[in-house]
């Protein structure tokens, strides 16, 4: 089996990247600009492979920064300052909700900490000025939930532990945590969990009020950080299919974890089924009781989910 790569997040790569700009800057006391590229990994990420740009002076005419009026971050050391800016390609936060304090740039708080620990053990007694920016990265935060919770005119500088576990759900998982706070803070007192494209178009022209969030396949892990923020209404999005594999118990829909059990669902129906259908398969199959099935899938679904959360979620198939 292949060894998937780990890497480095946005956030590791830019303390990185301001640790040299820095030096560069006290060797020298000119405008110094330092560059990364985002080591490449196994892992599902939009700002794989793209540039970081750190640049360090002390005026700040000297600075190409994101067009919307923000403050910076203020780092003290003993005798000095730095002003942390949100240069072009990397988000302003807009909308209160988010780990970054509306008004300030995106950069989370651990990657934010880390540049800060680089800059305490430098000795200067001038204050500086200093933006990161990343190459292209308003139109890596069109692939995105950005602009949508408020963060605009770029990317987000992320990282909790500073390491990308490949194809791990720690990221998707964060993001969705992220706008689920984004939604509680906002006083949204329903959210939308949506699966893909499909159902997100579906809800958005059918929902009526509420927050909807694209969950992927994390379900189970979706569902469970909504109940536990206390939402009064959570309501799922999904296709018939995936919504076999969540009666039958599957908590990620995606295929690595498991497939359908066309056995169980022959049971269901009493009818000896080709292993080889699908569920488009049956349901053209049973032609005019497709009804019958999509009534029963739409109620395993909604038991499998009241047996995990204790409580009602409401369940509605696209089809």
């Amino acid at each position: 089996m292949k060894k998937l790569r780990t890497g480095y997040t946005t956030g590791v790569h830019t303390s990185f990247a301001f640790k040299s700009a820095l030096e560069g800057f006290l060797a020298t006391n000119k405008k110094t600009i330092s560059k990364t590229n985002k080591m490449d990994n196994d892992d599902l990420d939009v700002t794989k492979g793209c540039e970081i740009v750190v640049t360090i002076s002390q005026n700040i005419d000297d600075l190409e920064l994101n067009e919307i009026i923000h403050k910076p971050y203020v780092l003290e050391s003993k005798d000095s300052k730095c002003f942390i800016y949100a240069g072009v390609g990397v988000g302003v936060v807009t909308k209160d909700g988010l780990k970054p304090l509306k008004g300030y740039p995106a950069i989370n708080p651990t990657p934010l900490d880390s540049i800060k620990k680089v800059f305490e053990k430098y000795k200067t007694d001038i204050d500086l000025v200093c933006c990161v920016s990343v190459s292209d990265g308003e139109q890596l935060a069109k692939q995105t939930a950005n602009a949508k919770v408020g963060i605009l005119g770029g990317i987000s500088i992320l990282g909790t532990t500073g390491i990308v576990k490949p194809i791990s759900a720690t990221s998707y998982i964060d993001s969705i945590k992220e706008e689920l706070n984004f939604a509680l803070v906002n006083s949204y007192n329903t959210v939308h969990f949506t699966l893909g494209n499909s159902s997100y178009k579906k809800a958005t022209q059918e929902s009526k009020d509420g927050y909807i969030i694209e969950i992927g396949n994390f379900i189970y892990d979706g569902i469970t950080l909504a109940v536990e923020r206390k939402f009064k209404n959570i309501v799922l999005w999904i296709g018939v299919a995936k919504a076999v594999k969540v009666a039958q118990g599957c908590k990620n829909t995606h295929n690595r974890f498991g497939g359908i059990d066309f056995k169980d669902i022959s049971s269901w129906l009493g009818k000896d089924l080709d292993d080889s259908i699908t569920i488009k398969g049956i349901r053209e199959l049973l032609g005019d009781e497709c009804d019958m099935f999509d009534d029963m899938v739409y109620e395993k679904t909604m038991i499998r989910l009241e047996k995990w959360f204790d409580r009602e979620i409401e369940v509605v198939l696209v089809k």
